[in-house]
């Protein structure tokens, strides 16, 4: 019997961890080992810890995390959650249960992209969702937005801080009369030429009719999917963000259903570090408040 069980081990996992730790209470973190960023070699945009290699950030963490007695780290998957009563019973893939009186989800998400060739394989690299992350480093070369929706219509009005921009519309999304003035604006080039493949060192696009335009890097704005089905399982409501769904979470992070607190990517539309570390934070205090005063 835990206080908390925190599945998910990453970013905001442990920093909900580390509050309930820090609070004295027994916690479970159970870890799957899938962060969302493993693609990337490098982590920017995180106070202090700019430029290090987030294998390396999320290594540290753990270590410091694990220095407290009170935590407890297991390697392996959640497959089902359910509540019974005042008490949650996760069940592992690991033929192992365990029982807590709050449950924090920090499950994260994985990201759906185009089916063209050279993306996937160029993902965290010279493909990228986040200019905030990895723009600052193309050190203002020509870059591209692939075309996946509406959302693209945003990537595209911002990008363009970070160097001269090329939308690839790739048949998916066309700008209506005013998204054109304000593209103009930008001085953003459309491109409606069908994207066939990504190829070369960078992100090379080449296009159906054989020409290539070379870019420094390419953004996407992925379809995201839930990493875990537990929050579904337990009930917890979600909301439909313009790249997928996530999972509804008030001001302290606690879902719709009492005593499961939700933080990190999967309830939060924009994924972040600095942002899923402060919503880990969050849940984690909640949880430790709700354990003294109360809930359910």
């Amino acid at each position: 019997m835990y206080d908390v069980i925190i599945v998910g081990g990453s970013y905001a996992g442990m920093a909900a961890a580390l509050q309930l730790a820090r609070g004295r209470r027994n916690v479970s973190v159970i870890d799957a080992g899938q962060r969302r960023n493993r693609f990337a070699s490098t982590s920017h945009g995180l106070l202090g810890q700019d430029g290090i290699a987030p294998a390396e950030i999320a290594g540290n963490a753990r270590a410091q995390l694990l220095k407290y007695p009170n935590v407890t780290w297991r390697d392996g998957t959640a497959l089902f959650a359910e509540k019974t009563g005042e008490y949650f019973t996760v069940h592992m893939a690991q033929d192992e249960n365990l029982t807590a009186r709050r449950l924090v989800l920090a499950t994260g998400v994985s990201d759906e992209l185009p089916e063209i060739p050279g993306l996937v394989e160029r993902w965290g690299q010279s493909v990228f969702h986040c200019p905030y992350c990895h723009g600052y480093e193309l050190d203002n070369g020509p870059l591209g937005v692939l075309a996946t929706g509406e959302a693209s219509m945003h990537q595209a009005l911002l990008i363009p801080d970070w160097g001269q921009t090329t939308l690839f519309t790739n048949g998916v999304f066309e700008p209506d009369g005013g998204q054109l003035k304000q593209l103009q604006a930008r001085e953003v080039t459309i491109e409606r030429e069908l994207v066939t493949e990504i190829t070369g060192k960078h992100a090379s696009v080449k296009l159906r009719d054989g020409r290539v335009i070379e870019v420094a890097g390419l953004f996407v704005a992925s379809r995201i999917k839930a990493s875990s089905p537990l929050a579904e399982q337990l009930g917890c409501e979600f909301t439909e963000s313009p790249l997928g769904p996530n999972v509804k979470t008030d001001g302290t992070k606690e879902t719709s259903v009492a005593g499961v607190f939700a933080c990190g990517d999967a309830a939060r539309a924009a994924g972040n570090i600095t942002f899923a570390i402060a919503d880990g934070a969050m849940a984690g205090v909640a949880a430790h408040r709700s354990l003294i005063f109360g809930t359910f």
